[in-house]
């Protein structure tokens, strides 16, 4: 009788680039949940590059009430300590490759959790911020300062956000391209045009905005490409006691002003579903009555914040899990 030797096939042997591409179809907490201490192989392939592009923190939310005290909302310290040891476990394995970060709309992030992150995300280009309640002057400044390479920032409503412009003028030279989830008004209007004169791309979707403020924008923003107003409530403001109008069409002179940009995104019709929910909300969209992940869309592709599922499928079709040829 022949001896018979079986061969012993090793998770360890699989090729570093089969586990990355499996590694791909992972989520934030899939990947650090400790598949990165099986074996020296699964750490390297952890830490690949290509698995951290991007730091998705979007499914992620704060356990949290509201209160009528400063900072105006209570989170659960579970909720932070969790959020704590997804980032550490994150960035360490990321070293230092994150160019894009996404966090959700109501993700109660604190100074220390923000700073930590800016320290070791240097190479960053793209910043989908949370609420602010938590986020002080000195903390938003601090991470600024350390995102030098900055090109897209996407932010909650903010009531007095010049010292944030500034911080981004000052530090961020590639910057060009601005998503605001909040009401825009003549101030703001100012302050872009003061900070970032040499904006490219602003999104300013399902808010209120004032149709002076728009008016500044299209005059002195001269570098600005694309601008989306859809679904938003232009109002006009008029003097006391008399009430804001809303203005139902855009006028033929903000057209015009609008006619040298390479897009200018509308939409104000009555059949509209997002244009009723801008208007049901008073043009402060409230998104947690809505589809999950709503907020994260916009019409402007490069301010998309849409999560794109990695299939590695066809890829294992034609090599088999120890790197051979099928």
């Amino acid at each position: 009788m022949e001896d018979c030797y079986s061969i012993v096939r090793r998770w360890e042997d699989l090729h570093t680039d089969i586990l990355v591409k499996i590694f791909q179809s992972f989520d934030i907490f899939e990947l650090t949940k400790g598949i990165a201490h099986v074996c020296s192989a699964w750490r390297m392939a952890c830490c690949d590059p290509l698995l951290w592009k991007t730091l998705d923190l979007s499914m992620l939310k704060s356990d949290f009430i509201m209160i009528q005290l400063e900072p105006y909302v209570y989170v659960n310290s579970r909720s932070d300590k969790t959020l704590t040891r997804l980032l550490k476990i994150s960035l360490s394995l990321s070293r230092g490759n994150i160019t894009s970060l996404i966090f959700h709309f109501n993700l109660y992030v604190n100074d220390e959790q923000l700073t930590y992150t800016a320290e070791r995300c240097p190479r960053l280009r793209r910043l989908v911020l949370p609420a602010w309640n938590r986020i002080k002057k000195t903390g938003i400044c601090k991470a600024i300062r350390a995102w030098k390479d900055l090109e897209s920032l996407t932010m909650p409503n903010i009531a007095d956000p010049p010292y944030l412009m500034e911080e981004i003028s000052k530090n961020c030279k590639n910057f060009s391209k601005l998503k605001i989830m909040g009401p825009c008004n003549n101030s703001f209007a100012c302050t872009l045009a003061t900070h970032l004169p040499k904006l490219k791309v602003l999104s300013l979707r399902c808010s209120i905005i004032e149709k002076d403020a728009l008016i500044i924008i299209l005059d002195s923003l001269l570098h600005l490409e694309v601008l989306n107003i859809s679904h938003c409530l232009l109002i006009e403001v008029r003097l006391r006691p008399a009430p804001k109008r809303v203005v139902g069409e855009i006028d033929q002179s903000i057209r015009e002003k609008a006619s040298r940009l390479r897009e200018f995104i509308t939409c104000t019709k009555d059949s509209c579903i997002m244009c009723q929910r801008t208007k049901n909300d008073d043009g402060q969209i409230r998104w947690y009555r809505y589809e999950e992940g709503l907020w994260k869309t916009d019409e402007i592709s490069d301010v998309d914040e849409k999560v794109k599922l990695v299939v590695f499928f066809l890829y294992l079709q034609q090599i088999d899990m120890f790197g051979n040829e099928l």
